[in-house]
């Protein structure tokens, strides 16, 4: 195996075989000791957190496989915290979607005086660019378009797909009373066709559920939803 790149909470490893393999790390992204899905600095480490974190996307990722739904996951394994998939081709260097169900983080920092926390939203998706130096700026379809990174066609695809996923991630939430508030996904081009696929993880490490009005780390998430 070739190390092609040691991210925050995710090494990456090039396989013989042409797939990658992804290695999951009890790292978890946040600020001063704090889980926040959307920081762009690993915060914390909690042990036991990769596995959960890869537990968890597998239950997912196998989901939205059976419903034929375009992702880069070909399989995974538990015991030593991998998972196998797809080689993808990036946006520019990387584009980050959020799904929002309702008014925190980020959103609610930049649109406080418009909304209240909590304040319930419509699936309302934001595109961001990878960029840590610029903490991750917000772009419409045709800054992106104008940029070269994507076409206004994609970025409708890449929408639709979002809330779609998203509503299958909150549906199954929601089956044990966990309120999914919002929840980051990442995307690239796979196959000789370049189809648009949802890559990287679907874990508690990128999203934001409250039970009974309370925030549920990444651990307990996993807890709630595979006991």
């Amino acid at each position: 195996m070739d190390l092609v790149y040691k991210g925050k909470t995710k090494d990456v490893y090039k396989l013989d075989n042409g797939y990658y393999l992804l290695k999951f790390k009890d790292d978890v992204t946040g600020t001063d000791g704090v889980f926040d899905p959307g920081a762009n600095t690993v915060g914390l480490s909690i042990e036991g957190a990769g596995k959960a974190g890869l537990r968890l996307s597998k239950f997912f990722f196998e989901k939205l496989k059976e419903m034929n739904i375009p992702t880069h996951y070909v399989d995974a394994d538990i015991e030593n915290n991998t998972m196998t998939v797809l080689p993808a081709k990036m946006f520019g260097n990387g584009v980050e979607v959020i799904c929002r169900y309702r008014a925190v983080g980020s959103f609610l920092r930049r649109y406080g005086m418009y909304v209240e926390v909590g304040q319930p939203l419509d699936a309302y998706v934001e595109v961001t660019l990878k960029d840590d130096l610029r903490n991750d700026p917000l772009i419409t379809d045709e800054g992106l378009e104008a940029l070269g990174i994507m076409t206004k066609e994609e970025y409708k695809i890449l929408t639709d797909l979002t809330r779609k996923i998203a509503k299958i991630v909150r549906d199954e939430l929601a089956k044990k009373g966990i309120e999914l508030y919002d929840i980051k996904f990442e995307f690239g081009r796979i196959g000789e066709d370049n189809h648009i696929a949802l890559i990287d993880e679907i874990s508690g490490g990128n999203m934001r559920a409250y039970k009974d009005g309370k925030h549920i780390e990444p651990l307990e998430l996993e807890r709630l939803m595979l006991e």
